[in-house]
């Protein structure tokens, strides 16, 4: 047998689409509160935009991933999701106004909230309990390999054309095409449909409800911490504050995502040998380091360092954090699980954003990372040290 065997043909499909799909979006990420700014909006509305956006996910997450479950199908969940995602891009070239670019950023999330509890539960068919850490590692590699490329199109561009942002979101357009068709390579596997009803929108959490005692203590401590880890846009505002230019904001963003994709299998790896625990309570720390470190930082040198641990941090948690939890549900509630696991995650976002927006206006950015960084410590400890009183209900 193969080394590399748990890297079926649907693995493969699912990473090069969201390789695409990431190379679209990140293309975008790091210009879009430069962007923003240049054309007046404030950093607290930055942040409320970026929180409703998340928010929006994190309503669906859940939601979706109970319908994918029900109708025990993932394959349609993951094309619609991925396509509104592609038709967001070139929405935000035509207008510049709040209210638009509020719309644009609301349908691409709301397409990643359609396909993500969808797509992990497909990525978790294909694993067993050996190999989880590797496949949920090697999907996040190809996923940020995505995230080098994309801010990589950026940057030539913006040394090209400086202050030209619009144009971009056209360009943007083309990858997620390309993820779109890879979408329609996908193959349904043959999955038990859940005899648990679908709640209504607005109580898409209940799973919540039905979790076991183990899935609780662990992702009630992980939306602990997201509810004080505001969106990634805040450590870029705070870079080009300092004084850096876009185009080394930009280049930073490539480094983080650069480490990051170096990481994610050899730690997915490590996990399965250390377990999903250690890993994650180690990038908790790395995590607090790093926005202890931008509190005080100032030159391009201490950004770059503070940028790549963060590349390791998000290495070590993200896949990571879904094999745990994964590990903590029944195989046919895997897309509520996880849904329920990213959708409250986004929802904590929103508090998080707005409050670091409202922070960063009312005391400074330093006070804003700092508080976030002793969050960070104290979700650190407590998952070390909780006892799990079972295992998947």
């Amino acid at each position: 047998m193969s080394r590399f065997s748990y890297i079926t043909r649907a693995v493969w499909l699912l990473s090069l689409i969201s390789l695409f799909t990431d190379l679209a979006s990140e293309m975008l990420y790091p210009i879009m509160p430069l962007y923003l700014q240049s054309i007046g909006f404030s950093v607290f509305f930055i942040g409320l935009l970026e929180g409703v956006a998340e928010a929006t996910a994190g309503l669906s997450k859940g939601y979706f991933g109970q319908w994918s479950d029900r109708l025990g199908r993932r394959v349609p969940f993951v094309q619609w999701g991925y396509g509104l995602s592609a038709l967001s891009k070139p929405m935000l070239a035509i207008l510049a106004t709040p209210v638009w670019v509020l719309l644009a950023r609301t349908l691409d999330r709301l397409g990643k909230g359609l396909r993500t509890g969808a797509r992990d539960a497909l990525l978790s068919d294909e694993t067993t309990p050996d190999n989880k850490g590797k496949v949920f590692g090697f999907h996040r590699s190809m996923d940020t390999l995505g995230a080098v490329f994309g801010p990589t199109v950026a940057l030539l561009w913006l040394t090209s054309q400086p202050g030209e942002f619009r144009p971009l979101f056209l360009i943007a357009f083309l990858p997620g095409l390309l993820a779109i068709g890879i979408a329609f390579l996908l193959k349904e596997r043959q999955t038990v449909p859940s005899n648990r009803p679908v709640q209504p929108f607005w109580a898409s959490f209940s799973y919540w409800r039905v979790a076991s005692p183990a899935y609780r203590q662990v992702v009630g401590a992980l939306v602990l911490f997201a509810l004080f880890n505001s969106s990634d846009a805040f450590l870029l505002l705070l870079a080009r504050q300092r004084g850096l230019s876009d185009a080394t904001v930009v280049g930073l963003y490539i480094w983080y995502n650069a480490v990051y994709v170096l990481s994610a299998w050899p730690l997915g790896h490590l996990a399965d040998k250390l377990g999903s625990r250690r890993l994650l309570v180690a990038g908790l720390l790395v995590f607090a380091l790093v926005y202890g470190g931008v509190a005080v930082a100032h030159t391009t040198w201490a950004f770059a360092a503070m940028f790549g641990l963060y590349g390791v941090y998000a290495a070590a948690t993200e896949g990571v954090g879904k094999a745990w939890v994964s590990n903590l549900c029944r195989k046919a509630d895997a897309g509520a699980a996880l849904g329920t696991f990213s959708g409250l995650s986004s929802l904590a976002t929103l508090g998080a954003s707005v409050g670091a927006g409202l922070l960063w206006q009312w005391r400074g950015p330093s006070l804003t990372f700092g508080v976030t960084a002793v969050v960070a410590l104290g979700v650190a400890g407590y998952l070390a040290v909780v006892r799990l009183r079972e295992q998947a209900a």
